[in-house]
C-alpha cells in the first residue's frame, strides 16, 4: 500500500470582498481535502466565510467545465458539444483576426472581479487586448462611483487599518452588511463593541448586521448625502469641529461651510425618511465619541448620487479631526496604500497608437445598450465579438432583458473563460475551461487591509482547465504574435505586478511573499494624522480643483435619485416602492450559486417587504409575487417583515436565472443609467410595483 502524502499550501482568496482571506489548503494524494483560514494572518484569524470554506465544492463540482466546447444549439439554449483546444484556438484567432482587420475596436473583452488576482484578473489577458487594439472597457459595475470620490478627497483608495476599528468608541456602520460581505470587520467590531463602542448602523434595510447593533438608522435609497450635510451641519451649529485640523490639514472648508447651512435636520429628516432627532443624535454622538470610525461600503453608491453621497461621508472624518487617532477614520477602500505597477503588467505600449491615438471605451455597466448600437461615427463600429471572463453580465448586469437579448445576436460572436456554463456562457460560441484559485499561482492586493498576498496551486488543473494567462498566451501565438511580454510565466506577471522598491515593502519581493504567502505593507497606523493625503494640495479636500476641472460640483451635495417618490412623482404613481438589491449571505456576486449546499440554505428568491406595504396589495407571507416596472419583471416569494422600512422592498441577489422559477432575476427591473461621479451602475435607484400571484 503506498503511503498517504499530505501537504499543506499557502493560497489566497479571490473573490471580491474586501477581507481577501489567507488560506491553509489541505492537500491528500493530489486531492484538496480542506480549505481553511490561516490563523496567523492577522486579519483572516484562521476564519472564512461559509462561501470559501467550501471552495473545494466549487473545484470539484460534478458541472465544471473541463474540456472546450462548442455551441450546437440556438444561443441561450446551453447546448455544447466538446472540441479541443487546438481546434477552439483556431477557430478564436481566425474569427478575431476577421473582425480585427475591418477594425479592432469591433472586439470588446468584458471582465470583472470573478477573480481579484493581478495574473489571471487583467495581467496577460490585458497585454492581449492593448496589442489586438481592442475597445477599452471601463469597469465600472461596483466600485467606481466611490474611487472617484476618494480619489477628489483622499487623493486615492486610502483608510483605516481594519484591525484599529477594535479600539474604536463609535462605529458607523453605513451602507454595509458585514456579517455577508466582510466578516473580518464584522468581528472587530463586535470586539469593539464587547469593549463598551456604540454600534449604529445606517443601511435602508434592517440586515443581520443591523440587527445586532445598538442603532439602526433606515434612511431611504440614495439620501446618504443629506444624511451626512445635515451631521455637518449640526457639527457645526455646536461646535463640535476640530478646528486645528481643519485649518491645517483640509482644503475649501469655507465653501463646505457655507454649502452646509442649507441642510438643517428639518429638512434632511424630511429628505431621508427619519426623524430630525435621530440626524441630531447621530451627529452628536460622532462628534464627541473620540475615537469615532465609519466603515463605508459600495451598497449606497449605487444610487444617481452615489458619488458625491460617498464624498461627503468621506469628509466627516476630517472634520472632527478623527483621523489623529489609528481608531478614528473610515475605510471604504485600503487599496491605493499597495504599490502596483499597472503599466508592467498591462503593457499599454502594446497599444496600436500608443499614446497618441486610444480605442474608444465601453462602459461595462451599459452593455445592454452597448450590444444594441449598430454602430455609428459617434459610437464607432458594431459590437461584433464580445470575449468573457471573470464576469457573469447576462445574470449581473443592468436591466438584463437587454443584456440577453444584445447576447443572443446571431452575429455576436462570443467566447467566454469559465468554470461552469453559467448565464452568459449558454450564449456562447466558445467556452474555453478555466482553473479555479485552487489550481493556479496569482497575487493579490486587499481593498479591506494592507497586506500583499499569494496564491500558491494546490493541484494540478483538473482536465484541460487552463489558466487565464495561459488561454491568452496561447491566443496570442495563435494570432502570430512574437513580443517576448507574450511568453512571461506567471510567476514573471507576478513580480512584475508590484513596485517591490518602493519603501512599503521593506525589502520584500515577489519570492518573499511566495515563500510566506503574505507580507504586511509598511502603513503608519494612522496614515493621516498629520495630513499628508495624497490630493494635489496633500490636503483632504472639502472643495476640489480636479472637480471643478472636470466640470463637477467641487463641493460635497446631494444629488436626488433618478427614481424616488420624491424625485420622480409621476414615475412614482405607477411604481411607488424603492427597490435594492443588496446580495444574499451564501453567494458573492453570482458565484456560487451553483454550488447547492449553499443555494440550498438561500433557498429560493425573496423579496422582503414590509407589513404596511404587503397588506394594500393583500400580499401574504410566503407567497409567491411579480416584481416589475417598464424595464421588466422576476418572480420571488414574499417575505412580510419590518427588516424592510415602508416604501422599500429588498430583493436579495444575485441569482442565476436559471435556478429561478421564471427564468429571471432582480436584474430584470434594474436600470443602466450611470451614477454622478465615476460612472457606475444605478443598482439601487429602482422604482417598482409588487403584486401577488394566484397560488398555483
Amino acid at each position: 500500500m503506498t503511503a498517504s502524502t499530505q501537504t499543506t499550501v499557502r493560497a489566497a482568496c479571490p473573490h471580491d470582498c474586501p477581507d481577501t482571506c489567507a488560506l491553509h489548503v489541505t492537500v491528500e494524494n493530489g486531492v484538496v481535502t480542506r480549505v481553511q483560514g490561516d490563523p496567523e494572518h492577522p486579519a483572516t484569524h484562521g476564519v472564512l466565510c461559509t462561501k470559501v470554506s467550501r471552495y473545494a465544492q466549487r473545484t470539484y463540482h460534478p458541472d465544471r467545465v473541463l474540456r472546450p466546447l462548442k455551441r450546437i444549439g440556438k444561443k441561450g439554449e446551453g447546448r455544447f458539444q466538446e472540441i479541443s483546444w487546438d481546434a477552439a484556438l483556431d477557430e478564436i484567432s481566425g474569427r478575431l483576426c476577421e473582425i480585427a482587420a475591418r477594425d479592432p475596436q469591433a472586439i470588446l473583452p468584458y471582465s470583472y472581479a470573478g477573480t481579484m488576482g493581478l495574473v489571471q484578473g487583467e495581467g496577460m489577458a490585458a497585454r492581449f487586448f492593448h496589442k489586438l487594439g481592442a475597445s477599452f472597457l471601463d469597469r465600472t459595475i461596483c466600485a467606481s462611483a466611490g474611487s472617484a470620490a476618494l480619489r477628489y478627497t483622499y487623493g486615492g483608495g486610502f483608510g483605516m487599518h481594519v484591525e484599529h476599528f477594535v479600539d474604536s468608541k463609535l462605529i458607523l456602520i453605513w451602507g454595509s452588511n458585514p456579517i455577508t460581505s466582510s466578516i473580518h470587520f464584522w468581528g472587530q467590531a463586535q470586539e469593539a463593541k464587547r469593549r463598551g463602542a456604540k454600534l449604529i448602523a445606517i443601511d435602508p434595510y434592517r440586515s443581520l448586521t443591523a440587527e445586532k447593533c445598538h442603532q439602526h438608522i433606515a434612511l431611504l435609497p440614495g439620501t446618504d448625502a443629506a444624511l451626512a450635510l445635515g451631521m455637518m451641519h449640526v457639527l457645526l451649529q455646536e461646535n463640535l469641529l476640530d478646528h486645528e485640523y481643519i485649518a491645517r490639514y483640509t482644503l475649501g472648508f469655507a465653501q463646505l461651510k457655507e454649502r452646509i447651512q442649507a441642510y438643517p435636520p428639518e429638512r434632511v429628516a424630511a429628505i431621508c425618511g427619519i426623524t430630525a432627532q435621530e440626524v441630531t443624535q447621530l451627529a452628536r454622538d460622532y462628534g464627541m465619541l473620540k475615537p469615532a470610525a465609519i466603515r463605508l461600503n459600495y451598497g449606497m453608491q449605487r444610487t444617481h448620487g452615489g458619488g458625491q453621497a460617498v464624498r461627503a461621508i468621506a469628509c466627516l472624518p476630517a472634520l472632527i479631526g478623527a483621523w489623529r487617532d489609528a481608531a478614528g477614520g473610515m475605510l471604504l477602500s485600503s487599496s491605493g496604500f499597495t504599490p502596483t505597477d499597472v503599466a508592467a503588467l498591462s503593457r499599454p505600449d502594446l497599444l496600436p497608437g500608443w499614446p497618441q491615438t486610444l480605442p474608444r471605451t465601453i462602459n461595462m455597466s451599459t452593455i445592454g445598450d452597448a450590444l444594441a448600437h449598430p454602430g455609428d461615427d459617434a459610437f464607432g463600429p458594431r459590437v461584433d465579438a464580445v470575449i468573457v471572463y471573470n464576469s457573469n453580465p447576462v445574470a449581473v448586469a443592468p436591466e438584463s432583458v437587454k443584456v440577453a437579448a444584445g447576447f443572443a445576436r446571431e452575429d455576436l460572436y462570443t467566447v467566454v473563460l469559465e468554470h461552469f456554463l453559467t448565464d452568459t456562457a449558454d450564449y456562447a460560441d466558445i467556452v474555453l475551461p478555466a482553473t479555479t484559485q485552487l489550481e493556479h499561482l496569482d497575487i493579490h492586493k486587499a481593498y479591506g487591509h494592507t497586506y500583499v498576498m499569494a496564491n500558491n496551486p494546490a493541484i494540478e488543473p483538473l482536465g484541460e482547465a487552463k489558466p487565464n494567462s495561459e488561454i491568452f498566451r496561447l491566443l496570442a501565438d495563435r494570432m502570430g504574435w512574437t513580443d517576448p511580454c507574450f511568453r512571461d510565466t506567471d510567476d514573471q506577471l507576478a513580480a512584475q505586478a508590484m513596485r517591490w522598491t518602493d519603501p512599503k515593502f521593506g525589502g520584500s519581493d515577489w519570492q518573499t511573499v511566495k515563500d510566506a504567502g503574505w507580507v504586511k505593507l509598511a502603513v503608519p497606523a494612522a496614515p493621516f494624522a498629520q495630513g499628508g493625503f495624497a490630493t494635489p494640495s496633500g490636503k483632504c479636500e472639502f472643495w476640489s480643483a480636479a472637480m471643478e476641472k472636470d466640470g463637477l460640483d467641487p463641493l460635497p451635495d446631494w444629488v436626488p435619485p433618478y427614481e424616488s417618490v420624491a424625485s420622480a412623482p409621476a414615475l412614482a404613481e405607477r411604481f411607488p416602492l424603492a427597490m435594492i438589491s443588496p446580495p444574499a449571505r451564501h453567494f458573492l456576486n453570482s458565484s456560487f450559486v451553483n454550488v447547492a449546499s449553499l443555494r440550498s440554505v438561500e433557498g429560493e428568491p425573496y423579496l422582503d417587504i414590509n407589513p404596511a406595504d404587503a397588506a394594500t396589495r393583500g400580499i401574504a407571507q410566503h407567497q409567491q409575487v411579480r416584481i416589475f416596472n417598464d424595464r421588466g419583471s422576476f418572480i420571488a416569494k414574499a417575505r412580510v417583515t419590518e427588516k424592510a422600512r415602508p416604501g422599500v422592498v429588498v430583493g436579495l441577489s444575485v441569482w442565476w436565472k436559471k435556478f429561478t422559477s421564471d427564468g429571471k432575476n432582480a436584474n430584470e427591473v434594474t436600470g443602466q443609467r450611470l451614477t454622478d461621479l465615476g460612472r457606475a451602475p444605478t443598482f439601487y435607484d429602482c422604482l417598482v410595483e409588487v403584486e401577488a400571484l394566484a397560488a398555483a
